[in-house]
C-alpha cells in the first residue's frame, strides 16, 4: 500500500472511532519519519513530567540542587489529587528530591511533579527547554491546576457533562473555554516537539549524557502501560514513555528499541469525541495505528 493510502485508511479508522490526533513515528537514527498532522498542537496534561525531570536533574547536575535532600510532603498542602502516590498517603512524608522524580516520571504522581515545580517552576523548565534548544513544548503552569477543570467538580456520575464540554467547547483556533484544554493557555505541544524531545533523549545532544541516561532510565520505568506499551513491548523490544491524560485528551510518547539496533522514537496525541471515561476501544486504536506507522516504516 502507498503511504498516502496508508495514511488515508488510518484516518477513516481513527474517525470511525471518534477520534482526532496527532501521530509520528521516527527512526532515530536515519531520521525517516511517518505521521498524521505530526504538527497539530494540543495541551499536553501528564507530559510536562520528563521537561520536569530534564530541568530537575540538570539543577542537580550543576549542584543547584541536593538530589538526596529531603522534602517534607503534607496531605492535602503541595498535593494534586490523582490515583497514585503521594495524594494518596494518609501522613506527612519526607521524600528525596530524586525520589519524587521517580514518583513524578515513572508513576505519574502530580502530587510529587508539584513538589518538584515548588523547587523549579514551569518558567524555569520552560526556559530549560528554550537553553537546550527544545522550542516545540510550553510548560506553563504546575499540575494542580489540572485539577480544577469541570470534571473535579462533579459528582461521579455527572462526570459525562464535563466531557460533553471538553469536547464541544473548543474553537478552530485550538482555543477552548476551559484553560487547561486551550493550547494558548494550557502547556502545549505538537507529535513533533515531542519526538524532537526524544531524539535529544536517545541521540547525542545539548542535553547532559548523565541526565539523559536518567530520563530514560525513568521513562522505561513507566509503570502505566495500557496504552502503547502492548502493542510496543515484547522480549526483542524495550518500550519507555510517559503518558498524558486529561478529561477527553489521551497521549503517549516514549521510545522503542529493537533488539537489532533499530530505534523508534513515537508520539501520539489524541482527543475524543465520545463522552465517556473509559474507552479501552480508543486506547486499543492509538496503539494500533502508531504501530501501523511504525511497520511501514520500518519495511521501507
Amino acid at each position: 500500500m502507498s503511504v498516502e493510502g496508508l495514511i488515508r485508511e488510518l484516518r477513516q479508522s481513527l474517525e470511525d472511532a471518534g477520534l482526532h490526533g496527532a501521530f509520528l513515528v521516527r527512526d532515530l537514527h536515519s531520521g525517516e519519519e511517518l505521521g498524521i498532522d505530526p504538527d497539530l498542537e494540543f495541551p499536553t496534561a501528564s507530559l510536562v513530567k520528563v521537561p520536569l525531570a530534564i530541568a530537575t536533574l540538570e539543577r542537580i547536575r550543576t549542584g543547584e540542587l541536593d538530589g538526596a535532600a529531603q522534602l517534607t510532603v503534607q496531605p492535602g498542602g503541595v498535593t494534586s489529587p490523582g490515583p497514585m502516590g503521594v495524594a494518596r498517603f494518609r501522613h506527612p512524608a519526607s521524600i528525596a528530591i530524586e525520589d519524587l522524580l521517580y514518583l513524578s516520571t515513572s508513576v505519574s504522581d502530580n502530587s510529587a511533579a508539584d513538589a518538584l515545580f515548588e523547587l523549579t517552576p514551569p518558567a524555569m523548565v520552560a526556559a530549560s527547554l528554550q537553553a537546550l534548544g527544545l522550542r516545540g513544548v510550553t510548560v506553563r503552569h504546575t499540575l494542580s491546576e489540572l485539577n480544577v477543570v469541570p470534571a473535579e467538580r462533579l459528582d461521579p456520575a455527572n462526570v459525562s457533562l464535563a466531557h460533553s464540554l471538553a469536547i464541544g467547547a473548543g474553537t478552530a483556533g485550538r482555543g477552548h473555554r476551559v484553560a487547561q484544554l486551550d493550547v494558548t493557555r494550557a502547556s502545549s505541544g505538537s507529535a513533533r516537539a515531542f519526538v524532537e524531545l526524544l531524539q535529544a533523549l536517545w541521540t547525542p545532544s545539548a542535553i547532559d549524557p548523565g541526565v539523559a541516561a536518567r530520563v530514560r532510565t525513568l521513562m522505561g520505568d513507566n509503570v502505566l502501560r495500557h496504552r502503547l506499551a502492548p502493542d510496543f513491548s515484547s522480549d526483542a523490544s524495550k518500550w519507555s514513555s510517559k503518558t498524558g491524560t486529561l478529561l477527553n485528551l489521551r497521549h503517549e510518547f516514549g521510545t522503542v528499541e529493537h533488539a537489532d539496533g533499530q530505534t523508534f522514537g513515537v508520539a501520539v496525541l489524541t482527543e475524543s469525541r465520545v463522552p465517556a471515561i473509559n474507552q479501552p476501544g480508543a486506547e486499543a486504536l492509538m496503539a494500533r495505528v502508531a504501530r501501523t506507522l511504525r511497520d511501514h516504516l520500518r519495511g521501507m
